[in-house]
């Protein structure tokens, strides 16, 4: 069966709505226009998914040619401004890895604490590419996601935008995409270098439209793949851009030898 893109996942700001977009853009830090902002809390630490799942229910959309940054809430509320980050630096731990950021001053702070119910700041990376948690592009294929569900007993299908991968693919195995470990796979117009697997967190629980736990995603991982040597729960890959490229809908997915 022909391997294609099946769905994009991509958001302005991290731990917000995604997006599904047509066809994306891959640049060497990944896809253009992804995760350029972050939210913080009052003590400067990322401020994400798993302290607050309904993130996801804010629309958040950037127009980079007129950086302007929207947000819209649950309750219909639009907030919007410059996205220009020309406020305070601030140097963030994202699982290790520091980030350089600025916040982006404007009326951001004041909706998202409203809706947090605690302080929250909006930032901004100072360096494209470096609101990912680790590698530019992530993949995970349906079947996987399928077979998680069948493992876990789930009562219906699972949304795949549960674990927030750049890319969903069509026509695998369960699992097969983990080996295309250290293999170039081409993907539309682009050229991806597929690394580790993906380590995941409690936000995989999570239905990805309402921020509400509804799946014991960890639970069923570690039951019937086991974890990592590091104790980890592997579930889909990471990738690297090797040659960048647009990428669209139905594409194929040529993993090399």
């Amino acid at each position: 069966m022909a391997k294609t893109v099946s769905r994009f996942n991509v958001t302005p700001v991290k731990a917000t709505a995604l997006h599904h977009p047509e066809q994306i853009r891959l640049e060497p830090y990944g896809p253009v226009d992804n995760r350029d902002f972050y939210l913080v809390d009052e003590h400067g630490l990322l401020f994400a998914g798993s302290k607050l799942g309904p993130l996801v229910r804010i629309h958040a959309d950037h127009d980079p040619e007129r950086e302007v940054l929207s947000l819209r809430f649950p309750d219909g509320t639009l907030v919007e401004g410059s996205a220009v980050a020309d406020g305070e630096p601030l140097e963030t731990n994202f699982y290790g890895r520091p980030v350089p950021a600025r916040e982006v001053e404007g009326p951001w702070s004041e909706a998202l604490s409203r809706y947090a119910g605690r302080d929250i700041r909006l930032l901004r990376v100072e360096h494209t590419g470096d609101g990912n948690d680790i590698e530019p592009v992530t993949l995970v294929s349906t079947a996987s996601v399928e077979e998680l569900a069948r493992q876990g007993e789930a009562a219906g299908p699972l949304n795949p935008g549960r674990f927030r991968m750049t890319m969903e693919i069509d026509g695998c195995t369960p699992h097969e995409e983990d080996g295309w470990a250290g293999k170039e796979v081409r993907v539309g117009e682009a050229i991806i270098r597929v690394g580790e697997q993906v380590p995941r967190c409690v936000v995989t629980t999570q239905d990805p439209n309402t921020g509400l736990r509804d799946f014991p995603t960890l639970k069923v991982i570690k039951r019937y793949r086991g974890t990592t040597p590091d104790q980890e729960l592997p579930f889909g890959v990471y990738a690297q851009v090797v040659q960048p490229g647009l990428v669209r809908l139905g594409d194929p997915v040529e993993p090399g030898n």
